[in-house]
């Protein structure tokens, strides 16, 4: 089947395959970035790794899968979606597998890369295909199906992590994507039709090698900027070229016949005003939920597993709301949704940044829990109506490539709103620190001692050398430092909330999607 189709069902049985196989290899990538952060604990002491050695465990994933996420979904549309989405899912197995069977740090950091590279031919495959085998009326349904269905899994994820990381069986979390790709293979390989460009065009390797390093080159320099500070060598090497070889990509794309990213996708005024409000969204959101999460744990006195508890109302919300979503987006168009999402999510963002301290846990239900609710009903109307827009502003044969910018477009915001805010929230914190110790009559060396341990940032404790009373006063200017930069992130976090949705309102157009 060389053309896309648009009679499928949900309910046929074409139709049932191809959310279940999409479904099936999403969730594998899923499931292993979010059990990931709760095994870390246990990865770090068997394979005894440093700080650093973690940071790369995560990063060097999201290294490959930012860099090369536009060319996968590039490919898909070009030599057949199903095709290139099985060769994605055959690499994440074997480097799933590979990440397993790790002796030591060094091989897991590599092994993850190569399961970032399967990523990125994966991920936009699943939306691709569902865009290509589903009617328009159902498209809607379909996207909000794999959306729930994928939140689910992803809820799934910490819960299993820390269950196998407290048994000693962290490995389980990577050998468990070998049964589910090869699942996942047989079923399209048999029961899900091929679909790609009518017209096979001659693939753009320039723009492919020019986008790759560029971005590679810009989500480094992101991702070492916290580490290294903005104004170190290698930082500002790596982001030079990054930017140099987007403009020479830029270049290319406007010269060849088939480009790898027809750029003439972003005179779509709603196309470009989509990715711009994930891309904010995104960034704001990402940096609300690091903070968050590092607050109730360092600060506010949670434990691991009651901070994953926290979390579990915006899953069900989102859950809840995702199939619903989908059909009142097919109904009413996405406009609306996207302006009321955002605004409702950084609402609920103002609401976070005016709470201080705690009474740890039995105070969950009067302090985080009703802005977590807001948040999380702001985000589950924003969800589904994005995806389904950016599907929406392209021709079916593009589908994988706006699928592929749209990841990337929302991955590389992270990294760079982590770089950012790592560096700005180190010097704030310092600061609180400083001018907090003013008011105690200490000796200069202990405030030198002091402002070391802050470089830690919520793991900052008072040197147990000083008397309690001392401990006391500088553990609570700790506290007290990081839950200001807390509020802070969550006030920044809701500015850019409104300002996607300011761009929705002014770039997102009224017609139904």
């Amino acid at each position: 089947m060389t053309t896309s189709q648009h009679h499928n069902p949900l309910n046929c049985p074409t139709g049932r395959w191809t959310m279940f196989s999409t479904i099936l290899a999403t969730s594998m990538a899923f499931i292993d970035g979010s059990a990931l952060n709760v095994i870390l604990p246990s990865l770090q002491q068997d394979l005894s790794a440093g700080g650093v050695d973690l940071f790369w465990v995560l990063n060097s994933y999201l290294l490959m899968l930012a860099a090369l996420i536009i060319v996968g979904g590039s490919l898909g549309d070009k030599l057949g979606r199903v095709k290139v989405f099985k060769i994605g899912i055959l690499v994440f197995t074997l480097g799933s597998a590979l990440c397993g069977f790790s002796q030591d740090i060094t091989q897991l950091i590599a092994f993850r890369t190569i399961q970032g590279i399967g990523g990125a031919f994966m991920i936009p495959g699943s939306l691709s295909i569902i865009s290509a085998v589903f009617s328009k009326e159902e498209k809607g349904k379909a996207i909000g199906t794999w959306s729930a269905t994928t939140t689910i899994v992803t809820i799934c994820g910490p819960v299993l992590g820390g269950a196998l990381a407290d048994a000693g069986l962290w490995r389980l979390i990577f050998f468990i994507n070998i049964p589910f790709g090869l699942l996942s293979i047989w079923a399209l390989h048999f029961k899900v039709p091929e679909s790609k460009q009518p017209k096979v065009s001659k693939i753009d390797w320039k723009g492919a090698t020019t986008l790759v390093l560029s971005l590679a080159a810009l989500t480094f320099g992101f991702l070492e900027m916290p580490e290294l500070g903005y104004q170190h060598p290698v930082v500002i090497l790596s982001l030079a070229l990054g930017t140099f070889f987007l403009i020479l990509f830029v270049i290319i794309e406007k010269k060849v016949n088939d480009p790898m990213v027809p750029l003439d996708m972003f005179t779509n005024k709603t196309f470009s005003g989509v990715n711009l409000l994930s891309f904010f969204l995104y960034a704001g959101m990402g940096a609300m939920m690091l903070f968050l999460s590092l607050n109730i744990i360092q600060v506010q006195g949670y434990s691991q597993f009651q901070a994953g508890l926290t979390f579990l109302p915006f899953s069900f919300i989102m859950v809840l709301a995702a199939r619903k979503m989908g059909e009142l987006t097919s109904k009413h168009g996405a406009r609306r949704f996207l302006i009321l999402g955002p605004t409702l999510t950084g609402l609920g963002m103002v609401w976070f940044s005016f709470i201080g301290m705690t009474d740890g846990p039995s105070a969950y239900w009067t302090t985080f829990f009703p802005p977590f609710l807001l948040f999380a009903v702001g985000i589950a109307i924003t969800v589904v109506p994005l995806t389904t827009a950016v599907m929406a502003c392209v021709e079916d044969s593009k589908s994988g490539i706006a699928s592929g910018i749209n990841n990337s477009v929302t991955r590389i915001s992270g990294t760079f709103m982590n770089a950012i805010l790592g560096a700005v929230v180190i010097l704030v914190f310092g600061n609180y620190v400083l001018e907090s110790m003013e008011t105690l009559s200490i000796s200069e060396t202990i405030k030198e001692q002091v402002m070391q341990e802050a470089s830690k940032l919520g793991e900052a404790i008072a040197p147990t050398a000083y008397d309690s009373g001392l401990q006391a006063s500088i553990n609570s200017i700790f506290d007290n430092s990081f839950i200001a930069v807390y509020q802070m992130v969550c006030q920044i976090g809701a500015a850019l909330s409104f300002l996607s949705a300011g761009i929705a309102f002014f770039m997102v157009e009224k017609k139904k999607v």
